[in-house]
């Protein structure tokens, strides 16, 4: 049974809710329920709406988890790669409903997404892996060069630095910022409109316009996999 993860569907729309009554940490616990409602909305031939609990997307990757090393943080390092991969390569549109902070792992899922929406607040949204003594993974670097303005994107990747909500729509984090309690309906609404998209056409765009960013993004798992191996002297 799913505890951190949600899925309703109504109206070929997938709305998957992760709240596990924290920071939404990409563990590999969250990763597995995630894949496991993505494999749903697939089967369901549904676009999905993305979203978290009251305050946050998600804070990246358990850190607990990071800081041990080992395999189990390779894994989940992995994971999440391949988790965002999954969602720039998914075969429906992928809305996120950002509902606050958003932080390294969870940036580079939001940044695989079509759309992102969020709310105006006191939240804060960037990759903080050189902060905290890591070297960005390239699958990330890639992800993050494709959406964000290049002064943000080098000011986010080299030095950390943190963007407030509006200052991270100019800089490419998000597409639109609506009110608190608009947030949902407004990703739904939207989605509403992606349905009735020709999804064969749509595919086929996708594949032509982001081919060349899904092959940069799956090297750079490859490496990455490599990297993270000697990183933790696995």
């Amino acid at each position: 049974m799913s505890t951190l993860v949600t899925y309703q569907l109504k109206d070929s729309i997938a709305t998957i809710t992760m709240d596990d009554g924290k920071v939404n940490a990409m563990s590999l616990e969250m990763q597995s329920e995630l894949n496991a409602a993505l494999d749903q909305a697939v089967e369901d031939k549904s676009v999905v709406v993305l979203t978290g609990r009251e305050g946050v997307f998600s804070g990246g990757f358990d850190l607990i988890i990071l800081k041990a090393g080992g395999e189990r943080a390779l894994q989940m390092l992995i994971g999440g790669f391949e988790l965002s991969e999954r969602v720039l390569k998914f075969p429906t549109p992928v809305i996120i409903a950002n509902p606050g902070h958003c932080v390294a792992m969870g940036v580079f899922i939001m940044l695989s997404a079509d759309y992102r929406i969020g709310i105006d607040g006191p939240f804060k949204m960037g990759a903080n892996e050189v902060a905290i003594g890591l070297v960005i993974p390239e699958s990330a670097i890639e992800i993050c060069r494709n959406q964000l303005t290049p002064t943000c994107f080098n000011r986010s990747m080299l030095t950390s630095e943190f963007f407030q909500p509006k200052d991270a729509l100019q800089a490419g984090f998000l597409d639109k910022l609506v009110k608190k309690d608009e947030l949902l309906a407004t990703a739904q609404s939207l989605a509403s409109e992606y349905v009735k998209l020709d999804n064969r056409a749509y595919q086929g765009t996708k594949a032509k316009v982001r081919g060349g960013l899904y092959k940069r993004v799956r090297a750079g798992i490859k490496n990455d996999e490599t990297f993270y191996r000697n990183f933790f002297n696995l």
